[in-house]
This record gives C-alpha cells, sequence and structure tokens, in this order.
C-alpha cells in the first residue's frame, strides 16, 4: 500500500512540471517578445493530442453500441 501511495504522489508532481513543448520549440519561442506564437503552437499540441483520443473513444462507443445494445421484441 505504501508503494501505491508513492507511485501516486511522484506521479502526481512529475505530472505538474511536465510542459507541452520540447527544448528547441521553448527555446524558439521564448526569444518572442508577445507570446502570441508560444500560446498558438500550445494549443496545437493540445489539438493534436486530443484528436487520438475522440477517435478510439468513438470506436470504443461503436463497438459498446453494436455488442451491449438491448434486443427489441
Amino acid at each position: 500500500m505504501k508503494n501505491k501511495v508513492l507511485f501516486l504522489l511522484f506521479t502526481v508532481f512529475t505530472f505538474i512540471n511536465t510542459n507541452a513543448q520540447c527544448a528547441m520549440c521553448r527555446a524558439v519561442l521564448e526569444s518572442e517578445d508577445g507570446q502570441s506564437t508560444a500560446k498558438g503552437v500550445n494549443d496545437g499540441i493540445v489539438y493534436l493530442m486530443v484528436i487520438p483520443y475522440l477517435l478510439v473513444g468513438g470506436i470504443g462507443f461503436a463497438i459498446y453500441m453494436k455488442y451491449f445494445k438491448k434486443k427489441k421484441i
């Protein structure tokens, strides 16, 4: 039980410190004054991250509806 709690805490604190940009993108975008390009890049990264989850969720929902749909008599 103690190992699970330590693993959970480690995972949470590691997740908090992560960033969405690679080192090269961060170095280039931090040199800009307005930071508008950096915000756009971060939004693009989040957009690209969400699409696979939506696809997998949609396929899972379709499989669920196909196999577990109530039969009408």
